[in-house]
């Protein structure tokens, strides 16, 4: 029995043994992996786009956790680092404390005015027991955050609680500015409506790529999207159309009598003064563009009587060719209803620049309009393509009143350059070169490759599109500043934008696939100096970046990772 009781005790010694030596290994497991957790990255595996001026890569990484803070210097500080912090919240289900002022401590990303910087430079530095940011503007600071968050794990982009991520950041030293002052994009709202919700995601989207400038095509002949107190016909009749929604663009029958438009939408005044907050918030500029004097048939259905014919006119449910609906520059009526509608439209966008459009202007009706003759005669003019300039220079004089100055497509050229207009260069470049070695500055959205609806892979692999098409690749390699210009006009090259007009995308969705990942290309050809420029770590970062995509949920295109295999006979004499 004795025997017995000291088998069993034996027994029970060993079990406690090999349990505290479990216990023992399990914490010093525990030890070693807390102590590796700050570990090293590399560069490939690193997704900046675009990417920054200068890296320089250190040793271990930087952890976020709930005692990490965020020490600013002021409210515009406090706001930028807020919207990091609000992201840890719904992604790691705790939220960094920011504080306006304070002393040094560890584990903390510190917000410190630097002014020798430039207005959207910054400078980002990240080490094991803390981040300091520093920057001359609140733009410098915005910049800094977005790169930081492009260093964080994808998991911050989505708002399920994930509890197991470890929040690293590489310990990096980067020093960083753009090249062009416009990175631009700008979305048709006209041929298809978004709802406001809708733009402030694209806002969102844009922002993290550094993208400061949106514009919103408000008015075509297919739509006016935004509210005129002073003329509600505007979004009474012009924001809608009959639905002819199932047929294809190009062939569909205007309204019939009898038929009631009930496809469209607008944006009350209220909706515009919330997107413009949200993209300042951002540090994006939202510039609203007022077609004339054409590409306005759904004003004209409104407001017949400031055209040559008095119509009528009802909204264009699809495409039409050559549309020849146009504002009478005759008559002196004309021109206060577009300075009513510029000055609503003003009061609203705090834009220096006001888009006016200005292209293809079919001037048909001027041929015939006995008012536009007389305003010819009267004016000394030599034509319809010099009225059309007496149009837009007596425009820019109103917008120039109001401390703004005024936008076009290359058209605006024709008839003589009214004296401060900047040029958006759509027909190729030539237009921007034109301009620029006028002494008038210019952003060069050529449509090749800028232009977004057209296809971006295999024709018979993609929806339906416009034109050509317009890869990733060759986004990439786009330089907005032509050869033929010397440094003295080279100077007036603001930079570049893409559009995407939107008669073949009918919904948001489609708009995010035509837009990503070619926003991305074209963000860091305008960004990024060209010494940093290579397509193969592009590709490599697009890669990572789209994982970002998935877990916010953009719905990008896959073509450029589409492999076109073709089969080529080679001579039986070659050298290899």
């Amino acid at each position: 029995m004795i025997k017995r009781f000291k088998l069993v005790l034996s027994k029970i010694r060993i079990t406690m043994k090999q349990t505290v030596v479990r216990i023992i290994l399990l914490l010093c497991t525990c030890f070693l992996w807390s102590c590796n957790s700050n570990r090293t990255f590399t560069e490939r595996e690193l997704a900046l786009v675009p990417q920054v001026q200068k890296m320089t890569l250190g040793q271990s990484s930087f952890r976020f956790k709930k005692s990490t803070g965020f020490v600013v210097e002021n409210a515009e500080q406090e706001v930028i680092a807020g919207q990091l912090a609000s992201m840890f919240e719904k992604a790691a289900g705790w939220k960094p404390q920011v504080i306006v002022g304070g002393g040094e401590s560890s584990n903390q990303v510190y917000f410190k005015t630097e002014p020798s910087l430039g207005e959207e430079a910054y400078l980002l530095d990240v080490k094991k027991n803390g981040i300091i940011i520093k920057a001359a503007q609140p733009a410098g600071f915005f910049y800094g955050i977005q790169t930081l968050r492009q260093l964080l794990p994808a998991e911050i982009e989505n708002n399920p609680t994930h509890e197991n991520v470890d929040w690293l950041v590489p310990v990096v030293s980067i020093s960083d500015s753009p090249s062009f002052k416009w990175r631009g994009y700008m979305l048709d709202v006209s041929r298809h409506f978004f709802p406001k919700e809708d733009i402030l995601r694209m806002i969102d989207n844009l922002s993290l790529h550094k993208i400061n400038r949106f514009q919103l095509h408000l008015v075509d002949g297919n739509g006016w999207r935004i509210e005129i107190k002073k003329y509600p016909k505007l979004t009474e009749i012009g924001a809608w159309r009959v639905n002819r929604e199932d047929k294809y663009w190009g062939s569909r029958p205007k309204q019939q009598p009898g038929e009631k438009a009930t496809y469209g939408g607008f944006y009350t005044q209220e909706d515009i003064k919330e997107i413009v907050a949200y993209a300042q918030s951002r540090y994006i500029t939202v510039i609203p563009e007022i077609e004339m004097p054409a590409h306005n048939t759904s004003a004209l259905a409104a407001y017949p009587q400031f055209s040559c014919t008095g119509g009528p006119f009802t909204v264009l449910p699809g495409g039409s060719w050559p549309i020849t609906d146009i504002y009478c520059a005759g008559n002196d009526s004309t021109f206060l209803f577009l300075q009513d509608v510029l000055s609503e439209v003003i009061d609203l966008f705090p834009s220096k620049y006001i888009h006016i459009g200005g292209d293809e202007a079919d001037k048909t009706e001027w041929k015939k309009c006995p008012k536009c003759k007389k305003r010819i005669k009267a004016e000394g003019l030599k034509d319809e393509g010099e009225l059309q300039s007496y149009f837009i220079k007596r425009i820019e004089k109103f917008i120039n009143s109001k401390g703004r100055v005024l936008l076009g497509w290359d058209e605006i050229l024709e008839g003589g350059l009214p004296p401060q207009a900047t040029v958006m260069s759509w027909r190729g470049t030539q237009g921007g070169i034109d301009a620029s070695r006028q002494g008038h500055d210019v952003v060069m959205s050529p449509e090749v490759p800028c232009y977004f609806d057209h296809y971006q892979g295999p024709k018979d692999q993609e929806p339906m599109a416009f034109g050509g098409c317009n890869l990733l690749s060759e986004v990439y390699k786009f330089d907005p500043v032509p050869k033929e210009l010397d440094k003295e006009a080279a100077k007036h090259v603001l930079g570049a934008q893409a559009n995407l007009w939107t008669e073949f995308v009918p919904n948001f969705k489609h708009a995010e696939y035509m837009t990503f990942p070619r926003i991305a290309a074209l963000a860091e050809a305008l960004w990024s100096p060209k010494e940093v420029h290579s397509w193969d770590s592009f590709w490599n970062r697009i890669q990572l970046l789209q994982k970002r995509y998935d877990r916010i949920g953009i719905n990008y295109s896959k073509s450029a990772s589409k492999i076109a295999v073709q089969a080529q006979s080679e001579p039986a004499n070659s050298n290899k």
